[in-house]
């Protein structure tokens, strides 16, 4: 029932985390294309532009005021709880998913860190990261957005990099959202909602506002709406392993990151004019690029086997692998049967049945799994067949699976599967 009970509670965060999520993002890009739109033309005095709108069968005219209305209203509507709680979601959201079981999801396979020292590194690259990133922003630097923006790029990226050593693939990913989002609401909380009350506390005094809090919290919220796209694409890059699979994941999402922000660079300016509708058609070729330069290159099968890599074990782990083990015995061992011959669909069974109905079964006998994740079973011939490029993407190209290795899959087995797979994956 553990299991059960954490996969509804991973849903239940989950699904927070999206609502939330959903809140923020669409108050940011709808307030960012507000700011873009304006009209500007002889506003009223005191107003730096106002913006008639229609939708939903109602008319709206919204104002913007150069600085603050003489008298504030009764009922003033902040938008920060979205973000936080966002944020707040996301981090439970990490907890459940990578930190309960790091040595199953956080640590890469083979690598030789403490699972402890792996969940110190994910939270303190969340708080290193905005201490970093003020910093920057309060510098000289921060006087030249394009240089700025250069110079955060390329340290978000050395994070991806440096992840991309010890942590697995989907959790290196989901590491460097987790620092993006930390920014994003660090932005709220420590620069844009203090900008605000400053703002708000001028007018209820009768005292002239300054100016530079509410410029800094704008260029703030610029920062977030850059961020935006990259984290979305970070959100759901985990069903997409030949991304974070890959051997050059963290330049993969290099790569993506640069066409996001291109893409919303080109929303952010088209009121202005048209020369930047170029990203669009660049972007779009910039993922055919990615989708070429990542497509699996077939190997050779090796001459011998490779022994599988060694994680420190959990509790929980433990037990995977007396499961694992288990199985195993039960069957010829399946590196003999990998390396007996030819790809036929005997020993591919026989090597599916030991490293990967452990969890991918009706009835799975991992104490992790209530049932196959996402509905993933290899119990019959015809499942096994009907899952060909699942199991060729995560098995053979990228080598995500099994999850941490944990059934002690050898590259001779992976090899078997390929080789099977090029011939037409033939059942019978």
């Amino acid at each position: 029932m553990e299991a059960h009970f954490t996969e509804w509670l991973n849903l239940g965060i989950r699904w927070i985390h999206m609502i939330t999520g959903i809140a923020w993002i669409g108050a940011s890009f709808y307030f960012v294309w507000l700011e873009n739109n304006l009209n500007r033309s002889n506003p009223r005095e005191g107003l730096s532009g106002d913006l008639w709108a229609i939708h939903g069968g109602g008319i709206y005219h919204l104002e913007k005021y150069k600085l603050a209305p003489p008298k504030m209203p009764e009922n003033l509507h902040w938008f920060k709880w979205e973000a936080y709680a966002t944020w707040l979601s996301g981090v439970a959201l990490l907890l459940v998913v990578y930190y309960l079981n790091p040595s199953l999801y956080l640590i890469k396979p083979g690598v030789a860190l403490d699972p402890a020292m792996g969940i110190a590194i994910g939270l303190g690259s969340m708080a290193a990261s905005y201490v970093i990133y003020h910093l920057l922003c309060d510098s000289p630097l921060g006087k030249r957005p394009a240089l700025l923006g250069a110079v955060l790029f390329v340290l978000v990226i050395a994070a991806a990099y440096g992840f991309s050593q010890i942590f697995s693939g989907r959790a290196a990913y989901i590491h460097v959202g987790a620092i993006i989002g930390t920014i994003m609401v660090g932005n709220v909380f420590f620069t844009i909602m203090p900008a605000q009350r400053s703002l708000v506390k001028a007018i209820e005094t009768n005292t002239t506002p300054d100016p530079l809090l509410p410029a800094k919290g704008l260029l703030r919220s610029r920062h977030n709406n850059y961020f935006t796209l990259p984290v979305l694409f970070i959100m759901i890059s985990n069903h997409f392993p030949s991304t974070y699979g890959s051997e050059y994941n963290w330049l993969i999402l290099a790569g993506i990151a640069v066409l996001a922000v291109l893409v919303r660079h080109y929303f952010n300016t088209r009121h202005d004019s048209g020369k930047y509708v170029w990203t669009l058609p660049a972007a779009a070729l910039g993922m055919i690029c990615l989708a070429y330069v990542t497509a699996p290159v077939h190997r050779a099968p090796s001459a011998a086997p490779v022994a599988a890599a060694e994680q420190p074990a959990s509790a929980t782990l433990a037990k995977v692998e007396e499961v694992a083990e288990s199985a195993t015995a039960e069957q010829a061992p399946a590196s003999q049967v990998a390396s007996a011959g030819s790809a036929d669909f005997a020993k591919v069974e026989s090597v599916i049945q030991a490293r990967c109905t452990v969890c991918h079964s009706a009835t799975p006998s991992s104490p992790m799994f209530s049932t196959a994740p996402a509905g993933f079973m290899l119990d019959t011939p015809e499942q096994i067949k009907a899952q060909v490029a699942k199991i060729h993407a995560q098995t053979v190209a990228t080598q995500i699976m099994p999850l941490g290795n944990i059934t002690q899959m050898t590259q001779d087995e992976r090899d078997l599967l390929g080789q099977w797979i090029d011939q037409g994956a033939p059942i019978n």
